[in-house]
C-alpha cells in the first residue's frame, strides 16, 4: 500500500469516528443546549479528551514506535514483547496511581484546573427545564469527572497497544477504535430521549457512557493486537533504559502532538468565568475537527513510521520526497475545507444544531467561534506534517521548545482577547497560537537543512490555494442567491437542500479547478483509478 493508500485507510475510519461524532454532537445540542448542564459535561470530559487526544493520536506513537521498531529490528519479537511488557505494566500501575488520586482530589482540581470560572460564579443559571445555582454546577462538574476520568488510564493503554499495531503497518483497528465512542454515547442520548430524562441525568448517564466507551477501546485494539499475533504480559514495573529512553521522548512528544488540544482545554478553562462559553466553544470545535481529524490524524499516523524507515536505510531522498507529497496531501484537503467553514459557518451549524434545546440565538455565537477556528485549520494540519521530521530522528526538545511557545502565547492570547471578545477571543487565540507553532516548526526543519521543499510543491501549492479562493468566490455568490433558502423561517428541509447543493457544488468547482490548473499530479489519479478498476473487477 503507498503512501496515499495508507492515508485514505486512517483518514477513511477517523472519517468514519468524526460522522458518528457529528452525530452525538447534534443530540446533544437538541438534549441539553448551550447551558449549565452541557457546560459541565463538556468541562468534565475534556480533561481526559485531552490525554486521549495527546496519547491515542500520535504523540505516544512518536516516542514509542521508534523505540520498539529498533527493539523489534535488534532484538526479535521476543525482545519486542519484553520491551512492550515493561512499559505496559509501568503505565499500568503509574495511570491506577493517578487515577484514584484524582479521583480522591477533584474538586480541587475542577477548583483550579478544569474550571476555576465555577469558583467565583455567583449567578444562578436556567436551563430551560430547571435552575441550577452554580455551587450544583460545580458539584455535578466533580461527580462527572470522576465518574469518566478512569476513561483516561483506558486511553493511555490503548495508545501503547495502537503503537504495536502501526509498528506491524496495522492502522486500521486503533484509527476506527474512537468511533465506538460515539456509537456509545448515541445509544445513551436515544435511550435519555425515551425514558424522557432531565437534562441532570442525561449528564450523569454520557458520563457512565463515556467510561464504558473507553473499556471497549480498549477491548477492541488488544484484540486486534492479538489478532496480529502479538501480546504483552503485566508484570512488577521495573526502571530500564527503555523506559527511561521512553519518558524522555514521550513528555515532548505528548505535549507536541496535543498542541491543539491544550489550546482547546486552556480556553474552555477560561471560558467557565462565562455560563453558556463552554458549550458554545465544543459545538464549534466539532464541525472544525472533520477535516482536521480526517488528514491531520492520518498523517500524523502513518507518516510517523514512513520516515523513520526512510531515515534508518539512510534514504534521505526518499524521506525528502516523503515530507513534500505528505505537506501537499495537507493543503489539497484543507486550504478548501478552511475557506468553506469561513465562509458558511452559520448555515452549517444552524442545519446541525438548531433544535430542541438550542436555542435559535446561539446559532450566529457558534458560527462566529467556528469561523475563527477554520482560519487555523491549516495550521494544525501543518504541525502534523512538521512534527514527524523531527520524531524519526528523536530529536524532541526542537518541536517542544516551539510548542512552549505557542502555548504561553495561546493562554496570554486567550485571557487578553476574552475580556474583549469572550469565546471568539479565544477561538482566535487558538488559531494565532497554531500559526506560531506551525511556523516555528517549518524554520525549525528549513534551517537545519532537514526539508528541502521541492518546485512541484511550491507550484501545486500555489495552485490549490488559487483553486481554493475560486471556489470561495462561487460560495459567496450563492449564498446571496439561495439566502431565503438558508433563514430559519425557511424550514429544515430547504435549509438542508440549500447546504447540500453549497457543499457539492463547492467540491465539484473545486476538484475541477484543481485538476484544470494541475494541482494534483494527474498521473497519481489515473493510478488511483486504475487500482479501483482493478479491484473492482477482481470482486467479480
Amino acid at each position: 500500500m503507498n503512501l496515499f493508500g495508507k492515508f485514505a485507510t486512517v483518514g477513511g475510519a477517523t472519517l468514519l469516528s468524526r460522522v458518528f461524532g457529528f452525530g452525538r454532537e447534534m443530540m446533544m445540542a437538541s438534549a441539553l443546549g448551550v447551558g449549565p448542564v452541557a457546560d459541565a459535561f463538556n468541562l468534565a470530559f475534556r480533561f481526559p479528551n485531552l490525554f486521549r487526544r495527546l496519547f491515542a493520536e500520535g504523540a505516544f506513537n512518536a516516542a514509542f514506535i521508534p523505540l520498539f521498531a529498533r527493539s523489534l529490528e535488534s532484538d526479535g519479537e521476543g525482545g519486542a514483547k519484553r520491551f512492550a511488557s515493561e512499559i505496559f505494566s509501568t503505565l499500568f500501575v503509574v495511570l491506577t496511581t493517578l487515577t484514584v488520586l484524582a479521583m480522591i482530589f477533584m474538586p480541587t482540581l475542577v477548583r483550579t484546573i478544569i474550571a476555576p470560572g465555577l469558583a467565583v460564579c455567583v449567578d444562578t443559571v436556567d436551563t430551560g427545564r430547571q435552575a441550577i445555582s452554580c455551587e450544583t454546577r460545580f458539584d455535578l462538574t466533580v461527580t462527572l469527572s470522576r465518574i469518566m476520568f478512569p476513561y483516561l488510564a483506558c486511553m493511555s493503554l490503548m495508545a501503547m497497544v495502537s503503537g504495536i499495531l502501526n509498528a506491524f503497518r496495522r492502522f486500521f483497528a486503533a484509527a476506527v477504535a474512537p468511533t465506538l465512542l460515539n456509537i456509545i454515547l448515541i445509544a445513551v442520548l436515544l435511550y435519555a430521549h425515551w425514558v424522557g430524562a432531565d437534562t441532570v441525568t442525561i449528564g450523569h448517564l454520557m458520563s457512565w457512557g463515556v467510561l464504558a466507551a473507553g473499556v471497549s477501546q480498549l477491548a477492541l485494539v488488544v484484540a486486534a493486537m492479538r489478532l496480529a499475533g502479538f501480546s504483552v504480559a503485566l508484570g512488577v514495573p521495573r526502571w530500564t533504559q527503555n523506559l527511561k529512553r521512553l519518558l524522555i521522548l514521550a513528555g515532548p512528544a505528548a505535549l507536541i502532538g496535543g498542541i491543539t488540544q491544550i489550546n482547546l482545554f486552556v480556553g474552555q478553562a477560561i471560558a467557565s468565568f462565562k455560563p453558556g462559553a463552554v458549550s458554545i466553544l465544543q459545538y464549534a470545535d466539532r464541525p472544525y475537527q472533520l477535516p482536521l481529524g480526517m488528514v491531520g490524524v492520518a498523517i500524523g499516523v502513518v507518516l510517523l513510521p514512513e520516515l523513520a524507515r526512510a531515515l534508518k536505510a539512510g534514504h534521505l531522498r526518499e524521506a525528502q520526497h516523503t515530507q513534500n507529497r505528505s505537506l501537499e496531501f495537507a493543503l489539497f484537503l484543507t486550504l478548501p475545507a478552511a475557506v468553506a467553514l469561513f465562509l458558511i459557518p452559520e448555515p452549517i451549524i444552524r442545519v446541525i444544531y438548531e433544535r430542541g434545546a438550542f436555542d435559535p440565538t446561539a446559532t450566529p455565537a457558534v458560527a462566529s467561534v467556528l469561523g475563527l477556528y477554520a482560519l487555523g485549520l491549516p495550521a494544525f494540519v501543518l504541525i502534523k506534517v512538521f512534527s514527524p521530521g523531527f520524531f524519526a530522528r528523536e530529536d524532541t526538545k526542537t518541536p517542544m521548545r516551539a510548542t512552549l511557545v505557542s502555548a504561553v502565547a495561546n493562554t496570554v492570547l486567550s485571557f487578553v482577547l476574552f475580556q474583549f471578545y469572550a469565546e471568539q477571543g479565544i477561538a482566535l487565540a487558538t488559531t494565532l497560537a497554531g500559526w506560531l507553532n506551525a511556523g516555528l516548526l517549518f524554520l525549525g526543519l528549513w534551517r537545519r537543512g532537514l526539508w528541502e521543499i521541492d518546485r512541484a510543491l511550491v507550484k501545486r501549492g500555489a495552485l490549490v490555494l488559487l483553486a481554493s479562493l475560486a471556489m470561495g468566490a462561487l460560495l459567496l455568490v450563492e449564498l446571496h442567491l439561495l439566502s431565503d433558502w438558508l433563514v430559519p423561517a425557511a424550514g429544515l428541509h430547504r435549509q438542508l437542500a440549500a447546504l447540500a447543493f453549497l457543499v457539492a457544488s463547492a467540491m465539484a468547482v473545486y476538484f475541477a479547478c484543481t485538476v484544470l490548473f494541475g494541482a494534483v499530479d494527474r498521473s497519481m489519479l489515473m493510478k488511483l483509478a486504475k487500482g479501483r478498476r482493478g479491484r473492482a473487477k477482481a470482486a467479480e
